[in-house]
């Protein structure tokens, strides 16, 4: 599967930071993790810090799956808003899931701190109605996020064009969002690894795990094998390539992003990341250089074909979107690109283990906080793998 296409901001910038081995012979390990985007490079961070034997290994050149397609919008907020999920699920559980997702943005910036990453910049997030019928839904949003204990601020229209300078009904304001890249975070966290005794291997397919009593043995089409007692599958959106249970619905999403703006200041208030709730939902932020990266007109994802097609029309319905809210600033695309996503029924990822596939734990960080998601997921684990009971295990299992 092809999980990503075009030409996505952080890869024209960075090109490729590091360099990893393929592997080229029979290993051991205690456990292999098989992705090595952002969500397997967290886990092996974790277990790195541990001091666990862990070798990753990735089919791609390491982040050029869906990782270097990330915006890297870092949200506490879920696809599915809190009120809504509470619905579904019951109000504890969502905001406990809420609760998570914002500590998770706290941890990214502790670990980025630790790893003198400079990419993480914390941010506000101004969730804004798209419509003038949206704002009674928004006050709902508001008042249960209040309730749950996030800091949130409820701002009417007038506050919106004052603070913001555009147009729109209502919004809520939160203190906790920020701004990384996934792309260049995800070898940052793997370097860290490989200081304290990660091996990591792309260019490297597994074709074939076989699942022993003790162990798993996967094997790539040179015949190498790595043997292992433990699994954690980081896939991502390709495990419908590999688990039948119907999990995820996959999308696309496309993006665009602006030439630099020759301004003194900032082209946009560069302490905010901005979505809308609109259907699929608009979302924008502002980078270090001084581009605006604008994302959304989401379609359901049947091939890559049909994908691509779309990408020069999708990126000039995203061009308007933007100068429809901020007329008076000039917006000349240079990049675009599109990639995959994925939704569950609940925007909640699926963590833990799956009955059919014995030793493996996933961290599948599916939806539109797949960063923060793999932070809670590599927690999960961690504790799963040292045989402690996670109290939150199940809000994220297979069988719920």
């Amino acid at each position: 599967m092809n999980l990503s296409t075009g030409y996505p901001y952080s890869l024209i910038t960075n090109g490729l930071p590091a360099n990893y081995p393929k592997l080229d012979k029979s290993v051991e390990t205690d456990i292999v993790i098989i992705g090595g985007g952002i969500s397997g490079a967290i886990s092996a961070f974790y277990l790195a810090e541990a001091g666990q034997n862990c070798i990753l290994v990735d089919a791609r050149t390491i982040g050029l799956g869906s990782t270097c397609a990330s915006t890297s919008l870092l949200q506490y907020e879920l696809d599915t808003s809190l009120s809504d999920l509470t619905k579904q699920i019951g109000y504890e559980k969502a905001a406990r899931a809420y609760v998570m997702c914002s500590e998770s943005i706290d941890k990214i910036s502790e670990i980025s701190g630790k790893l003198n990453f400079p990419f993480f910049e914390k941010k506000s997030s101004l969730y804004f109605a798209a419509h003038k019928k949206h704002a009674s839904s928004l006050r709902e949003e508001f008042e249960i996020r209040h309730k749950a204990g996030l800091v949130v601020e409820y701002l009417e229209g007038k506050e919106i064009q004052q603070q913001f300078g555009f147009d729109a009904p209502a919004a809520i304001l939160s203190e906790q969002g920020a701004t990384t890249d996934a792309y260049m975070f995800t070898h940052a966290l793997l370097q860290s690894g490989l200081k304290k005794g990660l091996t990591v291997y792309d260019r490297t397919q597994i074709i074939k795990i076989d699942y022993q009593k003790n162990g798993v043995r996967l094997t790539t089409p040179g015949k190498h094998t790595i043997t292992a007692q433990k699994i954690i599958n980081a896939t991502g959106y390709e495990i419908t390539e590999m688990i039948h249970k119907k999990i995820v619905k996959l999308g696309s999403t496309y993006v665009i992003a602006s030439e630099q703006i020759q301004t003194p200041k900032p082209a946009l208030e560069d302490k905010t990341i901005y979505w809308n709730t609109a259907d699929p939902y608009l979302y924008i932020r502002l980078t270090r250089d001084n581009r605006i990266l604008v994302g959304g007109r989401d379609e359901p994802y049947t091939n890559d074909v049909r994908r691509d097609k779309l990408i020069k029309s999708k990126a000039t319905h995203l061009k308007k979107d933007f100068t429809t809210l901020f007329p008076a600033i000039e917006f000349n695309t240079e990049l675009s690109w599109a990639g995959i996503f994925g939704s569950t029924k609940d925007s909640l990822p699926y963590i833990g283990t799956y009955d059919k596939t014995p030793h493996t734990y996933y961290a599948l960080g599916f939806g539109g906080n797949g960063i923060t998601f793999s932070i809670i997921a590599a927690e999960i684990i961690c504790d799963m793998l040292r045989g402690k009971k996670n109290p939150d295990a199940g809000l994220y299992s297979f069988e719920r």
